[in-house]
């Protein structure tokens, strides 16, 4: 069904579903899917050459579990998602610890097949499907004076080896500024395909910012925090040089050590052309408003 973020990106431009539904990669649990929405914005370029699902669930990171891409694919299967929780505090009306169900349940569950564009300069074609986070934040209830959003990831020291080797400062944080969080792009996932999502990809529930570097998409979240002063983000304490805390996708401003200009899609071969990376990953439309009088050149 086409909705106000539909473009020419269909399901005809994603990774075969055949493809990706390993059952060994799928929890039981999921939220049953209500309105189904396609999910680009009519000001998208182009459609992307599709990849497969395989290379979906297999090409990823999630240091929690490794840092090569295929790391997560093999280890996480340890994470234990049962009797799942999130912890909601800061300046909200209703804090508490809210079992997942309680937190989305009878929430409008969509699809939006958005573009994901890693930081490294590798890009996919995902469908999603979850709930808005403003969805969540307005039945919490957002208290006047919040200003930003912090996450936070679960911690399992014995089923992740990445935290047993320390790759990072666990737990894994994340944040955004208020009016993002709010704006309709951003997504709570809980699936994949129609499929409840897979362990690698963020079980059982993670943060979606299309217009975004991947790495603020944070996975397996159990904390969400409204607080009036800017949190700090994991890849920004371990290396402010390399990354901001805005990371929005920016073809005219390099990574210190690479392009940001072009991207390879995955799927599309070693040898493949790379595509142009368009400003805000194609949504430049819907949010570059929230950015207005700030020097996006400030990315890192």
């Amino acid at each position: 069904m086409a909705n106000r973020w539909t473009n020419n990106l269909t399901r005809a431009d994603v990774t075969p579903k055949a493809a990706f539904l390993n059952r060994r990669q799928i929890i039981a649990g999921s939220v049953g899917l209500g309105a189904i929405a396609a999910g680009l914005p009519t000001n998208a370029q182009e459609a992307l050459e599709p990849n497969t699902l395989e290379e979906i669930t297999s090409y990823n990171n999630y240091y929690e579990f490794g840092t090569g891409k295929s790391d997560p694919a093999k280890n996480a299967h340890k994470l234990d998602t049962t009797q799942w929780s999130i912890k909601v505090g800061g300046m909200v009306d209703n804090p508490g610890d809210y079992a997942l169900d309680e937190l989305i349940g009878g929430m409008t569950v969509e699809e939006r097949i958005y573009r994901f564009r890693c930081v490294e300069a590798w890009s996919m074609v995902i469908p999603w499907h979850g709930v808005e986070l403003a969805d969540i934040l307005n039945r919490v209830g957002v208290q006047s004076g919040a200003k930003y959003v912090a996450f936070e990831t679960v911690v399992q020291p014995e089923n992740m080896i990445g935290v047993q080797r320390r790759v990072l400062d666990f737990p894994y944080v994340e944040g955004l500024r208020l009016d993002e969080a709010m704006n309709p792009l951003t997504i709570m996932a809980t699936g994949i395909y129609g499929e409840p999502i897979s362990k690698q990809n963020g079980a059982p529930i993670r943060l979606v910012v299309p217009w975004k570097y991947g790495f603020k998409s944070i996975k397996s979240i159990v904390g969400i925090t409204l607080t009036d002063e800017e949190p700090p983000t994991s890849w920004n304490t371990a290396n402010a040089r390399e990354y901001g805390f805005y990371s929005n996708v920016n073809p005219n401003v390099d990574h210190p050590r690479w392009s940001q200009a072009s991207e390879r899609v995955i799927g599309g071969g070693l040898f493949a052309a790379r595509q142009d990376t368009l400003m805000f990953n194609g949504y430049e439309e819907e949010v570059a408003g929230l950015y207005e009088g700030m020097d996006l050149a400030e990315f890192y």
